[in-house]
């Protein structure tokens, strides 16, 4: 027997598309290239999420229809726990609705990442630009879903989800992650954060930045395994820019109010209201190439 949800969270994103107001996209006449997804799951929650700037007008005002659709994510996602889970049927099926009950929530969370990329970039000319084009905003888009699957325990499903992302965006964050309100991801390649890091609100994170672990822990009774389940990666509060190039790593916390400069390596605690920079650059020197 397939998978049907038969919540009321269906409603409630109906009536948080009308809701939206400029500079949100709310002209619902307009229809935008395809951008096919590696998978179904990233496809559908495009359209769920944000269905003015993923061809999905007819959801706005249908809330049948939007029932419809979750229902085909969810059966997406059942499967996808279903291979990796020995859980009951009923065990799973619950996991699925607990999952699609939340997506009006994350809806306003992705709309707050919005912002944070609208504001923080200087570049970006509209809020559709940014949730059709921007790598960050996709990555942190499939996490908030990935990182509510893992918090249910479907660890591998999760990671899935996780690594097709950041296959489509060269970002990898780790599902266990988590990932406070208005997050920005500039540029985003090479990014890679770890399953126990947090990360508090209005970060903002550069190219090739790695809030990853400084050692491992060898488990005390395997011959040359790892240990799993502890505290391995960095803490970073409120109000951070992590500039491009910089390793923040290990068990560090890093206060809030904080600018690491580029190319910065950070094994220390940082405290509020505090700039880390590089002090002195290799000397660059010239010459003529005749």
């Amino acid at each position: 027997m397939g998978y049907e949800y038969t919540g009321d969270a269906h409603r409630a994103l109906v009536d948080s598309y009308r809701t939206d107001e400029s500079p949100f996209p709310t002209d619902s006449s307009r229809e935008y290239p395809r951008r096919d997804s590696l998978r179904d799951e990233l496809h559908l929650l495009k359209q769920l999420l944000f269905p003015s700037c993923w061809n999905a007008t007819e959801l706005l005002d249908d809330p049948g229809g939007t029932r419809a659709r979750m229902t085909e994510l969810g059966s997406c996602i059942h499967t996808g726990i279903t291979a990796y889970s020995d859980r009951d049927a009923a065990d799973l099926t619950a996991v699925v609705d607990r999952t699609l009950d939340r997506l009006p929530s994350i809806r306003r969370a992705l709309k707050k990442d919005v912002e944070a990329a609208y504001k923080g970039d200087p570049a970006a000319k509209s809020y559709c630009e940014i949730i059709r084009s921007y790598p960050g905003f996709h990555a942190i888009m499939t996490h908030r879903v990935a990182h509510t699957l893992y918090e249910e325990e479907m660890y591998e499903y999760a990671r899935e989800l996780a690594e097709d992302s950041k296959t489509e965006t060269g970002i990898d964050i780790h599902p266990g992650a988590e990932i406070g309100e208005y997050f920005f991801v500039d540029h985003g390649t090479g990014v890679v954060i770890g399953e126990t890091a947090t990360v508090g609100d209005w970060a903002r994170i550069y190219q090739n930045v790695t809030l990853g672990a400084l050692h491992f822990e060898e488990a005390e009774d395997e011959d040359k395994m790892l240990a799993k389940n502890y505290k391995r990666h960095p803490d970073i509060g409120d109000h951070v820019v992590i500039g491009a190039g910089s390793n923040v790593l290990g068990t560090v916390e890093v206060g809030d109010h904080v600018s690491i400069g580029a190319n910065s390596w950070v094994t220390d605690d940082v405290p509020d209201n505090t700039s880390v920079f590089v002090a002195d650059h290799p000397e660059q020197k010239r010459k003529s190439n005749d």
